[in-house]
C-alpha cells in the first residue's frame, strides 16, 4: 500500500467560498500565532513550545472575546495548522529548509481536513460546516477511502483539493534497460543513449508578458481595486508557466520510469548553483530538483531503482572509453578529445554514460564514486624510474 494524492480542481458555490475564505483566514491567523508564540518564547524565555502547548493555548484562544470568530470554521482545520507548523520547525531543525516565514494573505492558502472534518460517499465530497458537497472536476478515479484532505486557492484565484488515499500499488515489469542521465541547461535531460532532450524554456517565453504585467501592477495604487485586478493578472502568468512546466516533467519522468529499470543521476546542489546570478534564472526554469524528485518516487510506486551518485563526480571530464580524466572542462567546451586514447566526445553524452557506470558501481559494490585521475602509460613510467633512482 502506498500513500498517493490526487489533485483536482473545482469551483465553489458564493456561499462555500465565503466559508472557505473565513477558513482560510482561520487558519493563517492561527499559524502565525502559533510562530509568533514560539519564537518569542524562544528568544525571550529560552524555552521551547510544543504542538501539545500550543494546542492547549488554542482552546483559550477561541475562548476570548476578540477572537471568538475562531469557532465559525472546523476546529480540524486550525489543529492542522498548529501540526503544519511543527513540521515546518522538524524541517527547520533538519536542515531541509529555512526558518519558518509568516504566512500572507495574498499567496497560496490552504486547510487540511482529515476524515472526521469531511463526508465521502464514494461519489462527493462534503466539507464539515458545509450543505453542498463541492463541485469537482473528476479528471481521473482512484480507488481507497480518502484518509485527509486538502482544499487550496492559488494566487491566481484558483481552487483545488488535494485528495490522499492509501492504494495498493502493482510493479512494473522488469525490464534490462540501465540509463545514465546528464541534466542541463541548453538540453534539459541528456540521456547515456544518446538522446538530448530539449529545454522547453517556458519561462523565458513568457518573460516580457510577465514583464509587462508587472510594470502595470506597479503603477497601480496599493489597496485599490484596480491593483488587485494586476496582481491577479501577473499571478496567472506565473500559474501558467509553472502548470506547463509541471506537465512537461510529469511526462518526461513517466515515460523514464516506464522504459528503464535503472536510473542514474546526478546529487546536485541546486540551492548552492543558483546563487549564480548569470545562471540563476535559467537554472530556475529548468526546475532540475522537481525533476529528481519525480523521478524517485515514481521509481518508488512502479519497483525501478533510481541512484544518486556523489556530486564531485568528475562526469563531463572523464573519458568514457580510458578513465582519463581532464584538469579543467570549461563551459563553452561541447566536444573534447581525450589525449589518452584520442576518442573524440560529446561532453554530455560522455557525462551521461559515466554517471550510468558510476551508479552501477554504487548498486553493486555501494562504494563512492570519487575516482582518482587515472594515469597514463607515460606518467607510470616516468614515476617508477624516479623510483629506482
Amino acid at each position: 500500500m502506498t500513500q498517493k494524492a490526487y489533485k483536482y480542481r473545482f469551483y465553489p458555490t458564493a456561499g462555500q467560498g465565503q466559508l472557505l475564505s473565513r477558513t482560510f483566514g482561520c487558519v493563517r491567523y492561527v499559524y502565525n500565532w502559533g510562530l509568533r508564540l514560539k519564537t518569542d518564547a524562544y528568544y525571550k524565555e529560552g524555552r521551547r513550545l510544543y504542538y501539545k502547548d500550543l494546542s492547549a493555548q488554542l482552546t483559550v484562544l477561541k475562548r476570548q472575546p476578540e477572537t471568538v470568530w475562531l469557532n465559525e470554521v472546523s476546529s480540524v482545520t486550525l489543529q492542522q495548522s498548529l501540526a503544519h507548523l511543527d513540521r515546518a520547525f522538524l524541517n527547520f531543525f533538519e536542515g531541509h529548509t529555512d526558518y519558518p516565514k509568516f504566512h500572507k494573505k495574498h499567496n497560496k492558502q490552504s486547510a487540511s481536513f482529515m476524515s472526521s472534518a469531511f463526508k465521502w460517499d464514494g461519489k462527493n465530497i462534503t466539507l464539515a460546516k458545509m450543505k453542498e458537497p463541492l463541485d469537482i472536476r473528476w479528471s481521473r478515479y482512484f480507488s481507497g477511502t480518502p484518509s485527509s484532505v486538502t482544499v487550496s486557492k492559488d494566487a491566481a484565484n484558483r481552487y483545488y483539493i488535494s485528495i490522499l488515499v492509501d492504494e495498493p500499488t502493482t510493479p512494473l515489469p522488469k525490464i534490462g534497460t540501465q540509463l545514465g542521465l546528464d541534466i542541463g541547461l541548453t538540453h534539459m535531460v541528456i540521456l547515456s543513449s544518446g538522446e538530448k532532450i530539449g529545454n522547453p524554456k517556458f519561462f523565458r517565453k513568457d518573460e516580457k508578458k510577465l514583464a509587462k504585467a508587472q510594470r502595470q501592477l506597479a503603477k497601480k495604487q496599493k489597496g485599490s481595486k484596480n491593483r488587485d485586478k494586476a496582481r491577479i493578472k501577473v499571478a496567472r502568468i506565473h500559474a501558467r508557466i509553472a502548470d506547463r512546466r509541471q506537465d512537461f516533467t510529469h511526462k518526461l519522468t513517466t515515460r523514464l520510469i516506464h522504459e528503464n529499470q535503472v536510473i542514474a543521476a546526478e546529487s546536485l546542489q541546486v540551492k548552492n548553483m543558483i546563487r549564480n546570478h548569470k545562471l540563476a534564472k535559467s537554472i530556475a526554469d529548468v526546475s532540475w530538483s522537481e525533476l529528481i524528485r519525480q523521478l524517485e518516487y515514481k521509481a518508488t510506486w512502479h519497483g525501478r531503482t533510481v541512484v544518486k551518485i556523489d556530486k564531485f563526480y568528475p562526469s563531463s571530464k572523464r573519458c568514457y572509453d580510458c578513465g582519463h580524466i581532464i584538469p579543467k572542462m570549461p563551459l563553452n567546451v561541447r566536444e573534447w578529445t581525450c589525449p589518452e586514447c584520442g576518442k573524440t566526445h560529446d561532453r554530455d553524452i560522455n557525462a551521461a554514460q559515466n554517471i550510468l557506470a558510476a551508479g552501477l558501481a554504487v548498486i553493486a559494490c555501494g562504494e563512492a564514486v570519487r575516482p582518482g585521475r587515472k594515469q597514463s602509460s607515460r606518467q607510470g613510467k616516468l614515476q617508477r624510474s624516479r623510483k629506482a633512482n
